[in-house]
Parts: C-alpha cells; sequence; structure tokens
C-alpha cells in the first residue's frame, strides 16, 4: 500500500495546498487545482493508497473552512474509492 503523509508545514494557502498535493499525490496533468478535480482523481486511483492528514489541517492557522473542506473531500472519496484510505492523525 502506497501512503502518503501530508505535511502541514505545506498547507499554508488553497494554491500552495493544491500544488502539494499535485506532487503528493502524483495527479495527472490535468488536475483542475481544485476540490472538486481532487475528489475527481482520488476516485480514479487503482493502487492502494493511504493519505494520512494532519488533524490541525482545519486549524485558522492552517487552512481553516477549506481545511475542513478538504477533508469531506478526503473521505467523501474514500467512501467511493476501495483503494483509498484516509486517517486524520
Amino acid at each position: 500500500m502506497r501512503t502518503i503523509t501530508l505535511d502541514i508545514n505545506r498547507l499554508h494557502s488553497v494554491p500552495a495546498l493544491h500544488k502539494y498535493l499535485r506532487s503528493a499525490l502524483a495527479l495527472p496533468a490535468h488536475y483542475g487545482a481544485n476540490l472538486d478535480a481532487l475528489y475527481d482523481c482520488l476516485t480514479e486511483i487503482v493502487e492502494p493508497t493511504q493519505i494520512i492528514v494532519p488533524a490541525n489541517v482545519t486549524d485558522n492557522e492552517n487552512l481553516g473552512w477549506y481545511g475542513e473542506q478538504l477533508l469531506q473531500v478526503l473521505q467523501d472519496a474514500a467512501e467511493e474509492n476501495k483503494n483509498l484510505q484516509v486517517t486524520v492523525k
């Protein structure tokens, strides 16, 4: 299983988040750098993958409300795709 631990220090703004996710998750070139595109890409993962997300991603000094939406998208994609597991630590 491929395990990806998101680095909270790289999640300081929405553009930085999407740039980081593109690299960390090896998203395709057509990734649209938004949460809808992220969901689409995550539901297409075919290799068993675990994404570990720092619990403080939703803190206001990090991504705040956008972090909450990110977590929801990750969890929704994991429900849809049996090859994806999301863990919040």
